[in-house]
């Protein structure tokens, strides 16, 4: 019955695919300090199902768009603004957004910055009169990042499956989190550049080995911090790959850097608890084992499928 079981759930994962967190980003800049004349780039994800997300801006702009090209993931379109009053005080509105895509309004004006976030429930973002900038809105594509990221999430929890003990969990995840920290903080500012199919095809790997390491005979580790660090360097780069491909469109790079950081932990510190409950019921109510098994075949099967997947792709 268990092979039965297990039989069918990897047929499941092997029909999921993780997720790419692609966000879009319209970057608009003025062109003179006394002008309110301004030039756009609106960069959207071309893999995303569904209609390219449009720009709603104000009616005082005049709009002119060149041709279409690909760069990267994202289709670009490069757009002039000729507008008869500032910015400043207006609001722009994306429309035809998927759920799965939030967008990034960066808006460099010649005395300062601002930057909001948008998504499909809440898709107009007011402009303020005053541009005191802090870059909070990296914050939230952080979250996003980790959450819309399958691989990730099954990482931290085939983690917790092969650790035990508060004080090893405090250990593992500070490692894990200090690790992802310097390889994302050296690609961003260009000391580390791998590609990023290799990267993404080693991460699946990390979490094939953590399946095959939860049903381990000795069933904990007995250095998960090192273990988390290392793997947590790669993870590291496949998180700055989200902000890479966009770039970060303002003067503060170190503080969109450290929100988005900081956006990442928070997630995890949101998920932690769920494993942590899983396992502590599985064990009280005597089917550990079970869990155990499930969670080893649905997150090796994922990592494998990814991993040839991955592979696939680099090769084509």
């Amino acid at each position: 019955m268990n092979r039965i079981v297990y039989s069918l759930l990897l047929f499941i994962v092997f029909n999921l695919n993780s997720h790419e967190f692609n966000p879009a980003h319209l970057i608009i800049d003025q062109l003179e300090q006394k002008s309110n004349s301004y030039t756009a780039t609106w960069m959207y994800p071309f893999k995303n199902i569904g209609k390219r997300a449009e720009i709603i801006f104000p009616d005082e702009c005049m709009t002119s768009s060149n041709d279409l090209f690909y760069q990267g993931k994202y289709i670009n379109e490069k757009i002039d603004l000729d507008c008869s009053v500032t910015l400043k005080g207006q609001s722009i509105e994306i429309v035809y957004l998927s759920v799965l895509t939030d967008a990034l309004i960066t808006i460099n004006f010649s005395n300062g910055t601002f930057e909001g976030l948008v998504n499909v429930n809440n898709n107009i973002l007011e402009i303020p009169i005053e541009t005191n900038y802090y870059p909070f809105s990296y914050l939230g594509l952080g979250i996003s990042h980790l959450f819309n990221g399958l691989d990730h999430i099954l990482f931290i929890f085939g983690l917790l499956f092969c650790i035990s003990g508060f004080l090893n969990i405090i250990k593992t995840i500070t490692a894990f989190t200090l690790a992802h920290s310097i390889t994302l903080g050296l690609t961003i500012f260009g000391f580390i550049n791998l590609p990023q199919g290799t990267v993404e095809a080693l991460i699946a790997l990390t979490i094939v080995y953590l399946a095959l390491e939860i049903n381990n005979d000795a069933n904990t580790l007995k250095s998960p911090w090192i273990m988390a660090f290392i793997f947590g360097l790669l993870h590291g780069l496949g998180f700055a790959s989200a902000l890479t491909d966009i770039g970060i469109a303002n003067d503060k790079m170190l503080f969109s850097l450290l929100f988005f950081n900081i956006g990442i932990e928070l997630a995890q510190i949101m998920l932690i608890p769920i494993p942590i409950l899983l396992i502590y019921l599985s064990n009280k109510y005597n089917f550990l084992y079970l869990t155990k098994n499930t969670a080893s075949y649905a997150i090796g099967g994922l990592g494998f499928y990814w991993f040839i997947d991955r592979v696939i792709g680099i090769i084509l």
